[in-house]
């Protein structure tokens, strides 16, 4: 019985543990690490893969997964540039509509939540598989992302709207606040929040779940639709930190975001696993990325080490199940 407890206590530490040897090892190979503003350019960093994989964790929480969240990323944060800088002009109403930086935001947050929810549509009314619905919206929005620039930046976006991704509040970085706050909404919905029972419940065993009333279809829905909106709302910290919108912007991101989730101790099964844990697996991406530049690390073994790392982290996951 005591062994069986300390092993689940070294599970709910593995990740925490994981963070202490890999910050020791990159601060004894590089002097530039353990520094303040290394710091502050990990955790800028670290913001908009906190956002998507928030939204990621709710996901794969109901047995599901999101493979569309860097092309979404990508085609909310331009939609939101487009609409900021040249609003939208219609020559045959001699019409031109302008937005402000809320209106152009708020726009670009709410494309998010839509193209999630025809995610989650997909994937409830048709019986869709999540890795393909959400392969297909991949294909989708970096499609309609280079329709919408042309395959051309759209830069220039204004010193106001380049705060939500380079300004400072209180001696922290915006993106920081905003990532906390996004932590803290979700930590609330998932513990202290019916939605947060059903999507565990919905995890845990689907079937169950049915026959005790949950209306599973209307939970994915929303889940689907949460994860589209901070997927948008990672966009939005990105073109501003940038100053621009990238057509190829958030390219693999869903990599990382994926990686933090399994890293963090969600189970891919579904029913299992903490906000809090992914943060930390966020926060060891991070350090992972930032080491390897620190290194000079070529981006090709980048690549490679970060393929490896996400296996070591499934392979954890399914021996804490089998434990289970």
């Amino acid at each position: 019985m005591n062994l069986a407890i300390k092993k689940e206590q070294f599970s709910k530490l593995q990740s925490l543990i994981a963070l202490l040897v890999l910050c020791l090892v990159i601060s004894l190979l590089s002097d530039k690490f353990l520094t303040v503003a290394n710091g502050w350019n990990v955790l800028r960093q670290i913001s908009v893969n906190i956002c998507i994989s928030v939204g990621m964790t709710l996901v794969v929480l109901t047995a599901g997964i999101d493979l569309s969240v860097g092309s979404v990323l990508a085609l909310c944060g331009a939609i939101t540039a487009g609409l900021l800088k040249m609003g939208i002009e219609l020559p045959d109403q001699n019409l031109y509509i302008g937005f402000t930086l809320f209106g152009a935001c708020l726009i670009g947050i709410l494309a998010g939540a839509a193209l999630g929810f025809f995610n989650g549509w997909a994937i409830t009314t048709f019986k869709v598989p999540p890795f393909v619905a959400t392969l297909a919206m991949l294909t989708v929005a970096r499609g309609l992302t280079m329709l919408w620039t042309g395959g051309f930046p759209i830069s220039n976006l204004g010193a106001s709207f380049a705060k939500l991704g380079t300004g400072w509040f209180i001696g922290v970085p915006v993106p920081v606040w905003i990532s906390f706050l996004v932590v803290l909404l979700a930590i609330f919905i998932s513990n202290k929040t019916p939605l947060g029972r059903y999507i565990y419940a919905i995890g845990g065993n689907e079937n169950a779940a049915r026959l005790s009333g949950i209306q599973i279809n209307k939970v994915k829905i929303m889940v689907y639709s949460l994860a589209g909106a901070l997927a948008a709302l990672g966009g939005l910290m990105m073109t501003a930190r940038l100053d621009s919108a990238q057509p190829n912007a958030g390219t693999g991101y869903e990599l990382d975001a994926i990686a933090a989730v399994v890293i963090g101790g969600t189970s891919l099964s579904g029913g299992r696993g903490t906000i809090l844990g992914t943060v930390l697996g966020a926060i060891i991406i991070g350090v992972l990325n930032n080491g390897l530049v620190l290194l000079n690390v070529s981006p090709f073994w980048q690549q490679v080490v970060k393929g490896l790392v996400i296996l070591l982290a499934v392979i954890i996951d399914r021996a804490n199940s089998k434990g289970e």
